[in-house]
């Protein structure tokens, strides 16, 4: 499960210690919730981290396509799907 430790700090902060909380994000691998008038405003993360979650919600969108096909009967033998896709290696038409 992901567990991303979060921080708040206004966006003074954001122009005054830059550095500060890039390394925070970085070192820390925390999310840093920037506010603006004491509201949320945008969210600094890590660029790894960033990654990291945008492959976790990638793959969790396709196993939700995958559940919807498999309600609507949209499936096949995984026999006949590698042997699609043997003969589409070898440069045959399935």
């Amino acid at each position: 499960m992901l567990s991303l430790r979060e921080t708040i700090r206004p966006s003074a902060d954001l122009r005054n210690h830059y550095n500060e909380i890039s390394r925070q994000c970085r070192d820390n691998k925390e999310a840093v919730i920037i506010t603006v008038n004491g509201r949320g405003d945008t969210v600094s993360l890590a660029f790894e981290e960033y990654q990291r979650m945008k492959t976790r919600i990638e793959l969790l969108e396709i196993l939700a396509e995958s559940e919807e096909d498999v309600k609507m009967g949209r499936v096949a033998p995984a026999q006949d799907t590698f042997q699609e896709l043997r003969q589409l290696l070898a440069g045959e038409n399935p």
